[in-house]
Protein backbone atom coordinates (compact mmCIF):
# COMPACT_ATOMS: atom_id res chain seq x y z
CA UNK A 1 0.00 0.00 0.00
CA UNK A 2 1.14 3.51 -0.70
CA UNK A 3 -0.73 6.01 1.56
CA UNK A 4 -1.58 9.88 0.37
CA UNK A 5 -3.21 13.03 1.86
CA UNK A 6 -6.51 11.56 2.32
CA UNK A 7 -5.04 8.93 4.94
CA UNK A 8 -3.97 12.02 7.03
CA UNK A 9 -7.21 12.95 8.18
CA UNK A 10 -7.49 9.47 9.48
CA UNK A 11 -4.02 10.32 11.48
CA UNK A 12 -6.22 13.29 13.04
CA UNK A 13 -8.71 11.28 14.21
CA UNK A 14 -6.61 8.23 15.53
CA UNK A 15 -4.89 10.74 18.27
CA UNK A 16 -8.49 10.61 19.86
CA UNK A 17 -8.96 6.88 18.99
CA UNK A 18 -5.50 5.94 20.09
CA UNK A 19 -5.99 8.13 23.27
CA UNK A 20 -9.39 5.78 24.31
CA UNK A 21 -7.56 1.97 23.22
CA UNK A 22 -4.51 2.19 24.52
CA UNK A 23 -5.45 1.99 28.37
CA UNK A 24 -8.26 -0.87 27.24
CA UNK A 25 -5.38 -2.70 25.05
CA UNK A 26 -3.00 -2.84 28.78
CA UNK A 27 -6.11 -3.55 30.71
CA UNK A 28 -5.84 -7.01 28.30
CA UNK A 29 -2.79 -8.37 29.41
CA UNK A 30 -4.17 -11.80 30.31
CA UNK A 31 -5.75 -12.26 26.53
CA UNK A 32 -1.86 -12.52 25.37
CA UNK A 33 -1.29 -13.07 21.86
CA UNK A 34 -0.92 -16.54 20.67
CA UNK A 35 1.98 -17.81 18.39
CA UNK A 36 1.35 -18.80 15.04
CA UNK A 37 2.36 -22.47 14.99
CA UNK A 38 2.47 -25.65 12.05
CA UNK A 39 1.22 -28.78 12.35
CA UNK A 40 3.66 -30.24 14.49
CA UNK A 41 2.55 -27.57 17.52
CA UNK A 42 5.98 -25.86 16.92
CA UNK A 43 6.22 -21.84 17.83
CA UNK A 44 6.92 -20.29 13.96
CA UNK A 45 8.37 -17.03 13.33
CA UNK A 46 7.86 -15.65 9.79
CA UNK A 47 10.29 -13.45 7.89
CA UNK A 48 10.62 -12.20 4.38
CA UNK A 49 8.98 -10.25 1.45
CA UNK A 50 6.11 -9.69 -0.76
CA UNK A 51 6.51 -11.02 -4.25
CA UNK A 52 4.38 -9.62 -6.86
CA UNK A 53 4.16 -9.40 -10.75
CA UNK A 54 1.79 -5.97 -11.29
CA UNK A 55 3.06 -5.02 -14.59
CA UNK A 56 2.32 -8.80 -16.32
CA UNK A 57 -1.43 -10.30 -17.38
CA UNK A 58 -2.70 -13.28 -19.59
CA UNK A 59 0.37 -14.99 -21.36
CA UNK A 60 2.85 -12.99 -19.37
CA UNK A 61 1.38 -13.09 -16.12
CA UNK A 62 3.61 -13.74 -13.05
CA UNK A 63 6.43 -14.08 -14.87
CA UNK A 64 8.70 -11.21 -13.34
CA UNK A 65 8.70 -14.06 -10.46
CA UNK A 66 11.62 -16.21 -11.39
CA UNK A 67 13.69 -18.44 -9.28
CA UNK A 68 15.84 -16.38 -9.10
CA UNK A 69 13.78 -14.95 -6.52
CA UNK A 70 13.44 -18.12 -4.22
CA UNK A 71 17.18 -18.57 -4.16
CA UNK A 72 17.65 -15.19 -3.12
CA UNK A 73 15.33 -15.16 -0.51
CA UNK A 74 16.68 -18.12 0.62
CA UNK A 75 20.54 -17.05 0.36
CA UNK A 76 19.47 -14.26 2.89
CA UNK A 77 17.75 -16.13 5.15
CA UNK A 78 14.50 -15.36 4.20
CA UNK A 79 11.91 -18.26 4.58
CA UNK A 80 8.65 -16.56 4.15
CA UNK A 81 6.95 -15.08 0.71
CA UNK A 82 3.72 -13.31 0.65
CA UNK A 83 2.42 -13.92 -3.04
CA UNK A 84 0.16 -11.94 -4.69
CA UNK A 85 -2.33 -13.08 -7.19
CA UNK A 86 -5.57 -11.45 -9.13
CA UNK A 87 -9.02 -12.34 -9.43
CA UNK A 88 -8.82 -10.40 -12.80
CA UNK A 89 -6.17 -13.00 -13.99
CA UNK A 90 -7.95 -16.22 -12.72
CA UNK A 91 -11.35 -15.43 -13.80
CA UNK A 92 -11.10 -12.98 -16.81
CA UNK A 93 -14.42 -14.21 -17.93
CA UNK A 94 -17.02 -15.23 -15.46
CA UNK A 95 -17.48 -18.62 -14.38
CA UNK A 96 -14.16 -19.31 -17.06
CA UNK A 97 -11.30 -20.11 -14.56
CA UNK A 98 -7.68 -19.83 -16.70
CA UNK A 99 -5.77 -22.51 -15.99
CA UNK A 100 -2.98 -21.51 -17.26
CA UNK A 101 -2.83 -18.85 -14.74
CA UNK A 102 -3.20 -21.71 -11.94
CA UNK A 103 -0.24 -23.65 -13.58
CA UNK A 104 1.76 -20.31 -13.52
CA UNK A 105 0.99 -20.08 -9.49
CA UNK A 106 2.44 -23.39 -9.31
CA UNK A 107 5.36 -23.37 -10.51
CA UNK A 108 5.86 -20.56 -8.52
CA UNK A 109 4.83 -22.38 -5.29
CA UNK A 110 7.07 -25.01 -6.88
CA UNK A 111 10.25 -22.82 -6.74
CA UNK A 112 9.44 -21.85 -3.08
CA UNK A 113 9.27 -25.20 -1.85
CA UNK A 114 12.50 -25.91 -3.83
CA UNK A 115 14.45 -23.38 -1.45
CA UNK A 116 12.34 -24.01 1.45
CA UNK A 117 10.41 -20.59 1.62
CA UNK A 118 6.72 -20.79 2.93
CA UNK A 119 3.89 -19.36 0.92
CA UNK A 120 1.11 -16.93 1.78
CA UNK A 121 -1.44 -16.59 -1.49
CA UNK A 122 -2.94 -13.33 -1.08
CA UNK A 123 -5.75 -12.47 -3.23
CA UNK A 124 -5.07 -8.88 -4.06
CA UNK A 125 -6.48 -5.50 -5.31
CA UNK A 126 -5.28 -2.20 -5.63
CA UNK A 127 -8.17 0.78 -6.11
CA UNK A 128 -10.35 -2.39 -6.92
CA UNK A 129 -9.19 -3.41 -10.35
CA UNK A 130 -8.73 -3.27 -14.22
CA UNK A 131 -11.83 -0.96 -14.60
CA UNK A 132 -10.28 1.49 -12.56
CA UNK A 133 -6.93 0.98 -14.53
CA UNK A 134 -5.28 -1.16 -11.79
CA UNK A 135 -5.42 -5.12 -10.66
CA UNK A 136 -7.47 -7.20 -8.73
CA UNK A 137 -11.18 -7.53 -8.67
CA UNK A 138 -12.54 -8.46 -12.60
CA UNK A 139 -14.24 -6.01 -14.61
CA UNK A 140 -17.22 -8.10 -14.94
CA UNK A 141 -17.45 -7.73 -11.07
CA UNK A 142 -17.50 -4.35 -10.83
CA UNK A 143 -20.69 -2.52 -10.36
CA UNK A 144 -20.28 1.62 -10.12
CA UNK A 145 -24.24 2.75 -10.67
CA UNK A 146 -22.77 5.64 -13.04
CA UNK A 147 -20.77 7.14 -10.63
CA UNK A 148 -18.27 9.05 -11.57
CA UNK A 149 -14.04 8.24 -11.53
CA UNK A 150 -11.72 10.47 -11.85
CA UNK A 151 -7.97 9.29 -11.82
CA UNK A 152 -4.98 10.65 -9.64
CA UNK A 153 -1.71 9.63 -11.39
CA UNK A 154 0.38 11.07 -9.21
CA UNK A 155 -1.85 9.88 -5.77
CA UNK A 156 -3.08 6.95 -7.20
CA UNK A 157 -4.04 6.08 -3.34
CA UNK A 158 -6.68 9.06 -3.78
CA UNK A 159 -8.51 7.12 -6.56
CA UNK A 160 -10.16 4.88 -3.34
CA UNK A 161 -12.17 8.02 -2.63
CA UNK A 162 -13.81 7.88 -5.83
CA UNK A 163 -17.14 7.92 -5.47
CA UNK A 164 -17.42 4.82 -8.56
CA UNK A 165 -14.41 2.99 -6.61
CA UNK A 166 -16.31 3.22 -3.28
CA UNK A 167 -19.99 2.22 -4.59
CA UNK A 168 -17.90 -0.86 -6.79
CA UNK A 169 -16.79 -2.42 -2.77
CA UNK A 170 -20.43 -1.76 -1.39
CA UNK A 171 -21.49 -4.10 -4.50
CA UNK A 172 -18.71 -6.45 -3.60
CA UNK A 173 -20.00 -7.09 -0.29
CA UNK A 174 -23.89 -6.59 -0.49
CA UNK A 175 -24.32 -8.34 -3.53
CA UNK A 176 -25.45 -11.60 -3.11
CA UNK A 177 -24.22 -12.82 -7.04
CA UNK A 178 -20.71 -11.14 -6.32
CA UNK A 179 -20.86 -12.87 -2.68
CA UNK A 180 -21.07 -16.12 -4.31
CA UNK A 181 -18.39 -15.35 -7.25
CA UNK A 182 -15.88 -14.81 -4.91
CA UNK A 183 -16.48 -17.45 -2.72
CA UNK A 184 -16.42 -19.51 -5.30
CA UNK A 185 -12.59 -18.05 -6.82
CA UNK A 186 -11.14 -19.00 -3.43
CA UNK A 187 -12.99 -22.32 -3.48
CA UNK A 188 -10.93 -22.65 -6.51
CA UNK A 189 -7.41 -21.35 -5.40
CA UNK A 190 -7.65 -23.60 -2.04
CA UNK A 191 -9.09 -26.95 -3.95
CA UNK A 192 -5.89 -25.97 -6.53
CA UNK A 193 -3.02 -25.75 -3.59
CA UNK A 194 -4.36 -27.28 -0.43
CA UNK A 195 -1.73 -30.07 -0.48
CA UNK A 196 0.84 -27.99 -2.10
CA UNK A 197 3.85 -28.47 0.27
CA UNK A 198 4.70 -24.67 0.24
CA UNK A 199 1.41 -23.31 1.62
CA UNK A 200 1.12 -21.32 4.67
CA UNK A 201 -2.08 -19.97 3.93
CA UNK A 202 -4.58 -17.81 2.32
CA UNK A 203 -4.71 -13.86 2.41
CA UNK A 204 -8.59 -13.06 1.74
CA UNK A 205 -8.28 -9.80 0.42
CA UNK A 206 -5.61 -7.31 0.33
CA UNK A 207 -6.20 -3.82 1.59
CA UNK A 208 -10.14 -3.54 1.81
CA UNK A 209 -11.69 -0.38 1.57
CA UNK A 210 -15.46 0.84 1.14
CA UNK A 211 -17.95 3.68 0.56
CA UNK A 212 -17.94 6.23 3.23
CA UNK A 213 -21.31 7.95 4.24
CA UNK A 214 -21.83 11.45 4.03
CA UNK A 215 -20.59 13.85 6.98
CA UNK A 216 -18.67 10.63 8.23
CA UNK A 217 -14.74 11.09 9.20
CA UNK A 218 -12.55 8.20 7.69
CA UNK A 219 -11.86 6.72 11.17
CA UNK A 220 -15.40 6.33 12.23
CA UNK A 221 -15.98 5.03 8.31
CA UNK A 222 -13.03 2.41 8.74
CA UNK A 223 -14.78 1.00 12.01
CA UNK A 224 -18.10 0.64 10.39
CA UNK A 225 -16.52 -0.77 7.46
CA UNK A 226 -14.79 -3.25 9.18
CA UNK A 227 -17.55 -4.28 11.59
CA UNK A 228 -20.75 -4.10 9.17
CA UNK A 229 -18.71 -5.23 5.38
CA UNK A 230 -15.56 -7.15 6.64
CA UNK A 231 -16.15 -9.25 9.33
CA UNK A 232 -19.51 -11.34 7.13
CA UNK A 233 -17.22 -11.23 3.97
CA UNK A 234 -14.29 -13.03 5.98
CA UNK A 235 -16.32 -15.25 7.76
CA UNK A 236 -17.91 -16.01 4.06
CA UNK A 237 -14.63 -16.34 2.51
CA UNK A 238 -13.05 -18.82 5.41
CA UNK A 239 -15.93 -21.12 5.22
CA UNK A 240 -15.46 -21.26 1.48
CA UNK A 241 -11.81 -22.18 1.87
CA UNK A 242 -12.86 -24.73 4.44
CA UNK A 243 -14.72 -26.56 1.87
CA UNK A 244 -11.80 -27.46 0.34
CA UNK A 245 -9.09 -27.05 2.84
CA UNK A 246 -9.33 -27.51 6.49
CA UNK A 247 -5.29 -26.88 6.89
CA UNK A 248 -3.75 -23.96 6.78
CA UNK A 249 -4.36 -20.24 8.35
CA UNK A 250 -6.27 -17.77 6.84
CA UNK A 251 -5.49 -14.33 7.13
CA UNK A 252 -7.55 -11.46 7.36
CA UNK A 253 -6.85 -7.67 7.11
CA UNK A 254 -8.16 -4.04 8.30
CA UNK A 255 -8.69 -1.24 6.40
CA UNK A 256 -5.25 0.55 5.68
CA UNK A 257 -6.64 3.32 8.70
CA UNK A 258 -5.04 0.77 10.88
CA UNK A 259 -1.55 2.17 9.84
CA UNK A 260 -2.29 5.46 11.24
CA UNK A 261 -3.25 3.96 14.76
CA UNK A 262 -6.78 3.17 14.44
CA UNK A 263 -7.74 0.53 16.44
CA UNK A 264 -9.93 -2.07 14.01
CA UNK A 265 -13.79 -2.41 13.97
CA UNK A 266 -13.38 -5.90 13.18
CA UNK A 267 -15.47 -8.31 14.65
CA UNK A 268 -14.99 -12.29 15.88
CA UNK A 269 -13.98 -14.35 12.61
CA UNK A 270 -15.32 -17.78 13.44
CA UNK A 271 -12.51 -19.92 12.32
CA UNK A 272 -9.95 -21.53 14.31
CA UNK A 273 -6.83 -20.82 12.14
CA UNK A 274 -7.10 -17.00 11.78
CA UNK A 275 -4.42 -14.76 11.52
CA UNK A 276 -4.80 -11.22 12.23
CA UNK A 277 -2.55 -9.36 8.94
CA UNK A 278 -2.61 -5.94 9.10
CA UNK A 279 0.05 -3.52 7.36
CA UNK A 280 2.66 -0.96 8.83
CA UNK A 281 2.91 2.18 7.21
CA UNK A 282 2.79 5.53 7.51
CA UNK A 283 1.21 8.47 5.54
CA UNK A 284 4.92 11.04 5.99
CA UNK A 285 7.32 8.09 5.15
CA UNK A 286 5.20 6.77 2.02
CA UNK A 287 5.28 9.79 0.79
CA UNK A 288 9.27 10.22 0.90
CA UNK A 289 9.67 11.97 4.51
CA UNK A 290 12.43 10.60 6.54
CA UNK A 291 11.28 8.57 10.06
CA UNK A 292 10.68 11.08 13.35
CA UNK A 293 11.32 8.92 16.41
CA UNK A 294 9.84 11.91 18.38
CA UNK A 295 6.77 11.67 16.78
CA UNK A 296 5.68 8.27 18.31
CA UNK A 297 4.24 6.62 15.36
CA UNK A 298 5.53 2.81 16.09
CA UNK A 299 4.50 3.07 19.78
CA UNK A 300 0.85 4.17 19.17
CA UNK A 301 0.56 1.73 16.05
CA UNK A 302 1.64 -1.03 18.76
CA UNK A 303 -0.73 -0.13 21.18
CA UNK A 304 -3.88 0.31 18.77
CA UNK A 305 -2.98 -3.06 16.48
CA UNK A 306 -2.66 -4.92 19.13
CA UNK A 307 -6.09 -4.94 21.05
CA UNK A 308 -8.07 -7.04 18.09
CA UNK A 309 -5.75 -10.25 18.40
CA UNK A 310 -5.44 -9.80 22.11
CA UNK A 311 -9.32 -9.62 22.56
CA UNK A 312 -9.50 -12.31 19.96
CA UNK A 313 -7.01 -14.77 20.60
CA UNK A 314 -5.49 -14.36 16.96
CA UNK A 315 -1.80 -14.23 15.86
CA UNK A 316 -0.38 -11.99 13.98
CA UNK A 317 1.77 -11.70 10.77
CA UNK A 318 2.05 -7.90 9.57
CA UNK A 319 1.41 -8.93 5.36
CA UNK A 320 3.02 -5.71 4.36
CA UNK A 321 5.63 -3.01 5.76
CA UNK A 322 8.24 -1.01 4.66
CA UNK A 323 9.18 3.08 3.49
CA UNK A 324 9.92 4.29 0.04
CA UNK A 325 13.27 5.29 0.59
CA UNK A 326 14.88 3.09 2.92
CA UNK A 327 18.12 5.27 3.12
CA UNK A 328 17.48 8.37 4.24
CA UNK A 329 19.48 9.29 7.67
CA UNK A 330 17.15 8.30 10.37
CA UNK A 331 16.09 5.05 8.52
CA UNK A 332 18.53 2.56 10.39
CA UNK A 333 17.05 4.06 13.49
CA UNK A 334 13.41 3.34 12.04
CA UNK A 335 14.38 -0.62 11.22
CA UNK A 336 16.03 -0.60 14.73
CA UNK A 337 12.76 0.42 15.88
CA UNK A 338 10.34 -1.37 13.50
CA UNK A 339 11.54 -4.31 14.03
CA UNK A 340 12.02 -4.64 17.86
CA UNK A 341 8.20 -3.27 17.48
CA UNK A 342 7.27 -6.28 15.87
CA UNK A 343 9.29 -8.53 17.80
CA UNK A 344 7.14 -7.87 20.67
CA UNK A 345 3.62 -8.68 18.93
CA UNK A 346 3.88 -10.65 15.99
CA UNK A 347 4.66 -14.55 14.73
CA UNK A 348 6.54 -12.37 11.50
CA UNK A 349 6.16 -10.23 8.63
CA UNK A 350 6.60 -9.91 4.92
CA UNK A 351 8.53 -6.91 3.78
CA UNK A 352 7.18 -4.55 0.68
CA UNK A 353 8.46 -6.02 -2.16
CA UNK A 354 11.11 -8.17 -3.03
CA UNK A 355 12.32 -7.06 -6.64
CA UNK A 356 15.56 -5.56 -7.87
CA UNK A 357 15.95 -1.68 -8.22
CA UNK A 358 14.61 1.46 -6.31
CA UNK A 359 12.16 2.83 -4.58
CA UNK A 360 10.49 -0.21 -2.77
CA UNK A 361 12.87 -2.81 -3.82
CA UNK A 362 14.50 -5.03 -1.05
CA UNK A 363 17.23 -6.04 -3.40
CA UNK A 364 19.94 -3.93 -6.13
CA UNK A 365 20.53 -5.41 -9.29
CA UNK A 366 23.11 -8.06 -8.42
CA UNK A 367 20.95 -9.39 -5.56
CA UNK A 368 22.30 -7.41 -2.43
CA UNK A 369 20.12 -6.08 0.01
CA UNK A 370 19.90 -2.28 -0.49
CA UNK A 371 20.91 0.10 2.41
CA UNK A 372 19.09 -0.32 5.98
CA UNK A 373 16.86 -3.22 4.56
CA UNK A 374 19.90 -5.47 5.33
CA UNK A 375 18.94 -4.69 9.17
CA UNK A 376 15.76 -7.31 8.53
CA UNK A 377 18.36 -10.05 7.60
CA UNK A 378 19.28 -11.16 11.00
CA UNK A 379 19.56 -15.16 12.65
CA UNK A 380 16.10 -16.43 14.32
CA UNK A 381 14.21 -19.62 14.91
CA UNK A 382 11.91 -20.30 12.06
CA UNK A 383 10.05 -23.01 14.03
CA UNK A 384 10.63 -23.54 18.06
CA UNK A 385 9.51 -27.49 19.47
CA UNK A 386 8.32 -26.06 22.87
CA UNK A 387 7.32 -23.13 24.53
CA UNK A 388 9.78 -19.83 23.61
CA UNK A 389 10.50 -18.06 27.08
CA UNK A 390 12.64 -15.04 25.67
CA UNK A 391 14.45 -14.07 22.07
CA UNK A 392 16.51 -11.39 21.19
CA UNK A 393 18.72 -10.15 18.61
CA UNK A 394 21.85 -7.70 19.41
CA UNK A 395 22.60 -5.75 16.24
CA UNK A 396 26.14 -4.40 18.07
CA UNK A 397 27.36 -8.42 17.99
CA UNK A 398 25.01 -9.85 15.37
CA UNK A 399 24.24 -12.52 18.05
CA UNK A 400 20.72 -13.97 18.14
CA UNK A 401 19.56 -15.84 21.59
CA UNK A 402 16.43 -17.78 22.32
CA UNK A 403 15.50 -19.62 25.70
CA UNK A 404 12.87 -22.39 25.49
CA UNK A 405 11.37 -25.23 26.99
CA UNK A 406 11.57 -28.28 24.66
CA UNK A 407 8.74 -29.94 23.48
CA UNK A 408 9.21 -33.27 21.26
CA UNK A 409 10.50 -32.48 18.05
CA UNK A 410 12.71 -30.26 16.60
CA UNK A 411 13.61 -26.49 16.43
CA UNK A 412 15.06 -25.27 13.22
CA UNK A 413 17.28 -21.84 12.82
CA UNK A 414 17.76 -19.55 10.02
CA UNK A 415 20.77 -17.31 9.15
CA UNK A 416 21.41 -14.83 6.70
CA UNK A 417 24.11 -16.49 4.19
CA UNK A 418 26.15 -19.29 4.40
CA UNK A 419 25.48 -21.35 7.28
CA UNK A 420 29.00 -22.47 7.75
CA UNK A 421 29.52 -18.47 8.66
CA UNK A 422 27.35 -19.01 12.02
CA UNK A 423 28.45 -20.74 14.93
CA UNK A 424 24.99 -22.14 16.93
CA UNK A 425 26.08 -23.06 20.82
CA UNK A 426 23.16 -25.10 22.82
CA UNK A 427 23.43 -24.63 26.79
CA UNK A 428 21.29 -27.26 28.52
CA UNK A 429 20.32 -31.03 27.79
CA UNK A 430 20.00 -30.41 24.04
CA UNK A 431 21.97 -31.45 20.72
CA UNK A 432 23.10 -28.90 17.38
CA UNK A 433 23.26 -30.61 13.72
CA UNK A 434 23.46 -27.65 11.77
CA UNK A 435 20.45 -25.49 11.99
CA UNK A 436 18.76 -28.16 13.67
CA UNK A 437 18.11 -28.33 17.75
CA UNK A 438 17.23 -31.44 19.68
CA UNK A 439 16.60 -30.65 23.14
CA UNK A 440 15.12 -33.11 25.97
CA UNK A 441 11.63 -32.48 26.46
CA UNK A 442 10.75 -30.22 29.80
CA UNK A 443 14.35 -29.02 30.07
CA UNK A 444 14.83 -25.43 29.77
CA UNK A 445 17.69 -24.92 26.62
CA UNK A 446 19.29 -21.40 25.54
CA UNK A 447 20.56 -21.68 21.63
CA UNK A 448 22.61 -18.71 20.50
CA UNK A 449 23.60 -18.09 17.43
CA UNK A 450 26.54 -15.82 16.46
CA UNK A 451 29.06 -15.23 13.43
CA UNK A 452 32.17 -17.22 13.28
CA UNK A 453 35.61 -15.38 14.17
Amino acid sequence: MRTNKFLAAVGCCAVLAVGAGVPAAHAREAGAIPRLTDERGRELTLRGWNVEDKAHRGDQALSAITERTFRDLRAHGFGFARLLVFWDDLEPVRGQYSEAYLQKIRRVLDWAHRYDVQVVIDAHQDVFGPAFGHRGIPGWATRTDGLPFTPHPDDWFSEYYEPAVQRAFTHLYGDEDLRKAQAAMWQVLARRFAHHPAVLGYDLINEPMGEFREGEDPATAARRIEAEQLTPMYNRLARAVRSADRRHWVFVEPTPAVGEGVPTGLGKIKDPKAVYAPHFYNTAMEAGADYDPSAGWIASYESAVTAYPKKYGMPVVVGEWGPLNSELPHMARFYTDALASLARYTSGWAGYVWCYGGGYCAADAQGALRGNKALTATPYARAVAGRVRSQAYDPSTRTYRIVYVAGRGTTELSVPSAARRWRVRVEGPGSVRGLSVRAVAGATVTVTVAPRA
